[in-house]
């Protein structure tokens, strides 16, 4: 079995080439074209740990992949990074391994930065005023830097729990050119922002619904497991579209999951790679209050992972 290291592996990235892979990987899963196991999750509470294990076929392609993400929230105190992992592809043929990707995470990272990218381009309100950025790890900056491409929106607020970390995440972002306001109010953050984007891994809502304006989206990747949780109830039940990468996944956990069977009947769910095959499906109006809700899926890191293979 091949291993590739991380120093190679962002060698070989190419953006454009990983967003087509990941749009494609989305229709396909939305067209009951990938197999995908249920997700296998642990926690471990006392050290504020979890570690979650996804798998993918897309029917047709050479590999099956298997993804291990471990989010170790206290290993900033022992100077280790937060985020770790690895992508093992295995033969689709004869089921031997093939190649090892030793990215510690940072393909789960850019995987997840780019659906919320994907979200966006679907999503976004024709004219952006602000971009309202919740926490401050990798994926809050991954996310920022997506939509600073995508937009030409230069006003940026962003909230985190401390001065410090709120500190060391504006020194990150000194190579862009942008307008960087920070707060520890989470209400100041969130209104009169055009495009928020929450990526915490908090267990209680961070965003209340009488702080959205009409026009608003929000991308949520936080609530990737159970009991994790972002928006508030009442502002998921508000919105006038539910955009998530997988239906069934989100009902079970993430933002989607806190709407009873009776309040989801009527609303308007649509999965990311149905919209992509089909953009007749929703027109966006200006007034409209719109949610990502994202929970990752394994055919993500099948398709990022093929993307780094040139396959």
């Amino acid at each position: 079995m091949k291993i590739i290291e991380l120093d190679e592996i962002q060698t070989r990235y190419k953006e454009t080439l990983a967003l087509a892979k990941l749009r494609e990987g989305f229709i396909a899963f939305s067209s009951n074209r990938v197999q995908m196991p249920p997700v296998q999750q642990f926690s471990f509470k006392n050290v504020q740990g979890d570690s979650c294990i996804k798998s993918a076929w897309v029917e047709g392609t050479e590999t099956f992949c298997v993804k291990i993400s471990n989010g170790f929230y206290q290993n900033e105190k022992r100077g280790l990074p937060s985020n770790d992992g690895l992508n093992i592809l295995f033969s689709a043929l004869t089921g031997q391994p093939e190649v090892l990707l030793n990215d510690h995470g940072w393909l789960t990272g850019m995987r997840t930065a780019l659906a919320g990218r994907i979200a966006a381009e679907l999503m976004a309100p024709e004219k952006v005023e602000r971009i309202a950025i919740f926490g401050t790890g990798l994926q809050a900056e991954l996310q920022l830097r997506q939509l600073a491409d995508l937009t030409t929106c230069n006003n940026v607020i962003l909230w985190g729990r401390s001065e410090d970390s709120l500190k060391h995440f504006r020194q990150r972002l000194s190579d862009l050119s942008l307008d960087i306001r920070v707060t520890l109010n989470q209400e100041e953050a969130a209104r009169q922002s055009s495009i928020i984007v929450t990526a915490t891994a908090s267990t209680v809502p961070l965003i209340r619904k009488d702080w959205i304006s009409k026009g608003t989206h929000i991308t949520a990747v936080g609530a990737d497991a159970p009991g994790k949780n972002e928006l508030e109830s009442s502002l998921v039940a508000s919105a006038d579209l539910i955009l998530v990468d997988s239906i069934k996944q989100c009902s079970r956990y993430g933002e989607l999951s806190q709407l009873s069977d009776g309040m989801r009947n009527g609303k308007k769910i649509i999965e990311m790679g149905s919209l992509l095959a089909e953009p007749a499906l929703y027109s966006r109006d200006p007034m409209d209050i719109t949610i990502a809700d994202l929970t990752g899926l394994g055919v993500q890191d099948a398709q990022i992972s093929a993307s780094i293979l040139g396959r």
